[in-house]
């Protein structure tokens, strides 16, 4: 951790309110089509092997997307970081992925054939994964470390708030999917940008200091030797990979809700929908007090590694909790289960990430592989989850491994060597 880290300046509560909408916003355009607007396009009721045939073709298109987001996401940071001068470093670019994000998110609701849902959706994730890059970035580019769990708790907890937001909304005011679709592009638009505005965006030159960690890597002639820094660095490596896995175990476990309760649970359509708000709710509630909760113990521990561990094993028992008694009534248990889990792990996990960059010039591009690894998880889930189904006819196989990759992406994060951080405390 170097001197020039602990020396920012603490930012105060209007910073973190206009952080959370940022992060409310993208997450809301991002998670709303995934959990429902998706599987409604896409789904083919029309005879039991029409209906595995639905989910497939969601999981296709979720994974295409999720892998330009991949792309997209550490370019977007990378680039935003080499920016220098007088001008914003990260301001630009997330206005400029808002608004690709609500431009095909207009696109996606008007398409009619999985061929055009599936090109619009890939913009959709690209403009959500430049914006998510730029937001993430001003964790590491003006917060202390004292207050990055506090910020990672932020952009956790806008996770969960954003699914139930979107998805209460769409089925609360009984909105066709057109209509969820331009309600979600017109809140992008206009919040995004009110928050990318609003929010401080030091120039490139007061945001990028001299690389203390790395002093070789200093100059223009080595930015192609700093682009695989983070390959080279082997803590940050572990915890990149480990957010990768249990995010992937996360969402076999939550992307696949509605096909589970309109199929694995046989309900209706109309009581899959309404029961899809009341399992997201649950799901929502314990994410929000898990990532707070978790993000203040980490932030006045300043130890992360053990937490993100038990974090991940809560995760893993929702699954099995689903495998042993599949009925609605453990959906709701199982969904405050996964939702302690994943809310601390997602608040710790980011907040180690921070405080394992590799790079102090780089934020932009490391924090927007740490914020790409999660997203990739959530897409590349549907499309595990949509073979597993389609190779045993049901779900109970698609929570196993659920459980399993949970356990496993936990592992790997606390193979990563922490750095204790001296917390300061108030002495009034």
């Amino acid at each position: 951790m170097s001197e020039t880290q602990n020396a920012r300046p603490k930012v105060g509560r209007a910073w973190f309110t206009l952080f959370t909408l940022g992060w409310i916003v993208l997450w809301t355009a991002q998670l709303t089509p995934l959990q429902l607007l998706l599987p409604l396009q896409l789904d083919t009721p029309d005879s039991e092997a029409g209906w595995v045939r639905g989910v497939i073709s969601s999981g296709i298109v979720l994974g295409v997307g999720g892998l330009a987001g991949v792309l997209a996401g550490p370019i977007a940071g990378a680039l935003s970081d080499r920016q220098s001068g007088a001008r914003p470093k990260r301001r630009p670019w997330a206005l400029a992925g808002v608004w690709i994000a609500a431009a095909c998110l207009l696109l996606t609701g008007a398409s009619t054939n999985a061929l055009g849902i599936g090109a619009a959706w890939v913009g959709v994730c690209v403009g959500t994964a430049v914006a998510s890059a730029a937001f993430a970035a001003m964790i590491a580019d003006q917060l202390p470390p004292e207050q990055r769990g506090a910020a990672s708790s932020a952009a956790s907890s806008a996770q969960a708030l954003g699914i139930v937001l979107g998805v209460g909304a769409v089925v609360l005011l009984g909105l066709s999917i057109a209509a969820g679709y331009v309600m979600l592009a017109v809140g992008v638009a206009l919040i995004g940008t009110l928050t990318a505005i609003l929010l401080p965006d030091p120039p490139g030159s007061a945001a990028a200091p001299h690389d203390v960690a790395n002093p070789q890597a200093q100059g223009p002639a080595s930015l192609g030797g700093r682009s695989l820094d983070f390959l080279r660095n082997r803590d940050f490596r572990l915890v990149l990979i480990g957010r990768l896995v249990v995010n992937v175990g996360n969402a076999l476990g939550t992307s696949l809700f509605l096909f589970f309760l309109l199929y694995g649970l046989r309900q209706g359509h109309a009581d899959a929908e309404d029961n899809l708000l009341i399992v997201v709710v649950v799901y929502t509630v314990f994410v929000v007090v898990a990532s707070i909760a978790a993000g203040l113990i980490s932030d006045r521990l300043g130890r992360r590694r053990g937490l993100a561990l038990a974090a991940t094993i809560v995760q893993a028992f929702s699954g099995v909790i689903l495998v042993l008694s599949p009925t609605f009534s453990t959906t709701i248990v199982a969904a405050g289960v996964m939702g302690v889990g994943y809310g601390a792990f997602s608040t710790v996990g980011l907040a180690f990430a921070t405080d394992v960059l590799p790079s102090e010039r780089d934020h932009g591009r490391d924090l927007g592989l740490v914020n790409t690894a999660a997203a990739l998880g959530q897409l590349l889930g549907p499309v595990i989850g949509a073979l597993l189904v389609a190779l045993v006819g049901g779900f109970w196989l698609v929570f196993s491994v659920a459980a399993v990759l949970s356990v496993a992406g936990g592992s790997i994060t606390v193979l990563a060597r922490e750095r204790r951080t001296p917390i300061p405390h108030a002495t009034g």
